[in-house]
């Protein structure tokens, strides 16, 4: 089983960046596939990006292409989210989550979830 804490939120100006960091333990995360949603009030819970558990490829959705990054750094057990150019839609709580299957963009499919972080972007 692994732990997942997120770090990295604040709030931003429209135009801005932040990176957002998820801090695993009890288990490498290199079995995992590992994902970024998010979850705006009065939404559901929505997918945002994912790193594959072969590590060889990456998905995102449409509103964030060009502009997020996913990335995971295995030695450090750490995954990331740059955002970029960040936009009053991408505010939101960011929540990161692992899965043992190869890639998967649906909620129920992950089996390991963060508490979030907030990301809050002024215009």
């Amino acid at each position: 089983q692994v732990q997942l804490v997120e770090s990295g939120g604040g709030l931003v100006q429209a135009g801005g960046s932040l990176r957002l960091s998820c801090a695993a333990s009890g288990r490498t995360i290199s079995v995992y596939t590992m994902a970024w949603f998010r979850q705006a009030p009065g939404k559901q819970r929505e997918f945002v990006a994912a790193f594959s558990r072969s590590g060889g490829s990456t998905y995102y959705i449409d509103s964030v292409k060009g502009r997020f990054t996913i990335s995971r750094d295995n030695g450090k057990n750490t995954v990331y989210l740059q955002m970029n150019s960040l936009k009053d839609e991408d505010t939101a709580v960011y929540y990161c989550a692992a899965t043992p299957f190869t890639m998967a963009a649906i909620h129920s499919q992950y089996h390991y979830w963060g508490q979030g972080t907030q990301v809050t972007v002024s215009s």
